[in-house]
């Protein structure tokens, strides 16, 4: 877990390797992971293949890394959340948010990794799911916080992975065209979370 935990930040990340990936992630949302050939995410990229393996494994160590940097980044964004101090209720418009901030800069990331993670092998596929299970466990605790503090009532996992498959899904119909703001987004989705956990 710790190896996949490290895995570099696009901003860390060198300027190739991050333009590899990012073309890569756009080719497989397009066009499915496996209609695309690595010869084509080199082309695009503008990298022979000599180069393009210097800073690449294979096509599956690419799409496996498409998928970590994207997860690893909303762990992180959540957890600085979870841990800020603030109220539960801001904490869920924050992470709602982050989210959401993350999803619109990253739709083709988020698309390959909801869409293409059985094209993985097991080692690699397990390791994905377990980051979806870190990024799950930090809004549960965030509810079980609202719940002792008596501001929410005690949620299952159900009704967590209920809520959070409407911000995951929500890449298939959102679009970024300027219509509404990604806080008007966030914030719409956060009063659908908070209703949901309330009290009644």
């Amino acid at each position: 877990m710790e190896e996949i935990l490290s895995t570099p930040r696009p901003d860390e990340l060198s300027e190739s390797k991050r333009m590899i990936m990012e073309v890569a992630a756009k080719l497989f949302a397009d066009k499915g992971y496996g209609s695309v050939g690595i010869s084509e995410v080199g082309d695009v990229a503008g990298f022979g293949k000599g180069a393009l393996y210097y800073h690449i494994k294979s096509k599956e160590d690419l799409l496996f890394d498409i998928m970590t940097v994207y997860m690893v980044e909303l762990i992180n964004a959540a957890r600085a959340i979870e841990i800020s101090g603030a109220s539960v209720p801001e904490r869920i418009r924050a992470l709602s948010r982050s989210f959401m901030e993350i999803m619109f800069a990253s739709r083709p990331e988020m698309t390959v990794c909801f869409r293409e993670v059985h094209a993985l092998n097991d080692a690699k596929r397990r390791g994905v799911l377990a980051l979806h299970a870190d990024y799950q466990d930090i809004w549960i605790r965030v509810f079980q916080d609202g719940a002792r503090q008596g501001v929410l009532r005690a949620m299952s996992k159900t009704e967590v992975k209920a809520i959070l498959g409407m911000y995951f899904y929500s890449f298939l119909w959102i679009k970024g065209d300027g219509a509404m703001t990604i806080d008007a987004i966030a914030e719409d989705f956060a009063g659908i979370t908070l209703r949901a956990a309330g009290k009644g």
